[in-house]
């Protein structure tokens, strides 16, 4: 026999009732399903946190996105990459529901470098021009952008400006400042750290 008081609000069912009846009414239903929503979403948020870098989640970095623009965590209205006061810390990103998720602001200071490998996987694996440069750079955290088919390489170092190569495939740009990153899926197996990248324009240069 079920018991005599409601799953939710653990009141008195009502008499007559049905041997399988959880809840004293409607809103109570409805309730308890809006808190097993709101629990699955924070096992979902922690899980997701678990593959990010506590160093990156560290930081007041962090910015949603929509339309591939950064957007604020806290109100419907777009981010700046230069402007702190339209960043949040991770926990804020990742609960937030505002566009369609969350996105990491590189700045200067902080001494991370981005390596961003477009049109670089196809049918799960990297193509041969990118698996070179993956190789060639020091094991480090990886994700996949949000196409799929991108990768992006997070090194501690940084460069003087960005750059973007197109040649031929090949397909590569390089950030430390002034841009914000999609955060995509972890690679399956890279470190959840980042490496050390000294002179990172060169290293990376070398590999295109």
């Amino acid at each position: 026999m079920t018991s005599a008081s409601c799953t939710h609000c653990h009141g008195p069912l009502p008499l007559p009732r049905r041997a399988d009846m959880r809840y004293c009414s409607g809103s109570c239903r409805v309730l308890a399903a809006r808190r097993r929503k709101a629990a699955t979403a924070a096992r979902v948020r922690s899980e997701q946190a678990a593959h990010i870098p506590a160093e990156l989640r560290a930081k007041h970095r962090w910015v949603r996105h929509l339309n591939k623009r950064p957007t604020r965590c806290d109100l419907p209205r777009w981010a700046s990459v230069r402007d702190p006061s339209t960043w949040s810390d991770h926990a804020a990103a990742a609960a937030s529901t505002v566009g369609e998720g969350i996105g990491y602001v590189l700045t200067a200071g902080d001494g991370i470098v981005v390596v961003d490998l477009d049109h670089a996987v196809v049918d799960g694996e990297l193509l041969p021009w990118a698996r070179r440069i993956v190789d060639g750079l020091p094991p480090t955290y990886m994700e996949r952008g949000r196409s799929g088919t991108g990768v992006h390489l997070w090194f501690r170092g940084s460069v003087s400006c960005g750059r973007r190569i197109r040649r031929g495939d090949v397909a590569v740009e390089w950030y430390s400042d002034g841009r914000y990153i999609v955060i995509g899926d972890r690679v399956p197996g890279t470190p959840l750290d980042l490496a050390e990248l000294p002179d990172a324009a060169a290293a990376i240069a070398s590999l295109v």
